[in-house]
């Protein structure tokens, strides 16, 4: 399954979403960490199609995890060049302007 939470502020609204299997883990290499932290991504348990829905829905996301990611690419909301590696971890981040 894929954690999600939605952050809401006016028109603006941030999607963070991780593989539920790396959630509350940090992962280190090259000298960046990426801190999957509970308190930022922990909110609904969703599936596939939810979290398509959301990213659609989305002015910035944040996004971790294989599953994620991949489904982030494979939608084409995010481009795999630009996707970050750290610790063996894919992630990406996506804005887009209203």
């Amino acid at each position: 399954m894929i954690c999600l939470k939605v952050y809401t502020r006016g028109r603006e609204r941030l999607v963070a979403a991780c593989d539920s299997d790396i959630l509350g883990k940090t992962f280190r290499s090259d000298g960046r960490v990426l801190q999957v932290a509970e308190s930022f991504y922990h909110g609904d348990e969703v599936d596939e199609e939810a979290l398509v829905n959301w990213l659609k829905l989305a002015t910035v996301a944040n996004l971790s995890g294989e599953r994620t990611v991949g489904i982030a690419v494979e939608k084409g909301f995010v481009d795999r060049a630009c996707v970050l590696e750290i610790g063996g971890v894919p992630h990406a981040q996506m804005t887009r302007m209203m």
